[in-house]
C-alpha cells in the first residue's frame, strides 16, 4: 500500500483530494467533485478536511522523513 501524502504539485488547496485521488486510482478532479457532493449532506466533512490537511504530510516532508 502505498503511503497518503499530499503532492506539491496538482493540488488546489491543501491536497488533501489530490492525495485521496493518488490512493484510490482516480482523478483528482473526481475526488474534488465527490467531496463538493458530500457537503449537500448533514455531517463534518470541512473538518475531516481539516483534521486530514494536518494528518497527512506533505510530499516533500514524507519523502525526506523516510531518507533515513
Amino acid at each position: 500500500m502505498s503511503r497518503l501524502a499530499r503532492p506539491t504539485h496538482g493540488r488546489m488547496i491543501g491536497g488533501v483530494c489530490a492525495a485521496l485521488a493518488r490512493r484510490f486510482g482516480t482523478s483528482a478532479t473526481t475526488m474534488r467533485v465527490i467531496f463538493l457532493l458530500s457537503c449537500l449532506l448533514p455531517g463534518p466533512q470541512f473538518l475531516l478536511y481539516i483534521a486530514l490537511w494536518i494528518l497527512f504530510p506533505s510530499e516533500d516532508k514524507a519523502r525526506a522523513g523516510s531518507a533515513w
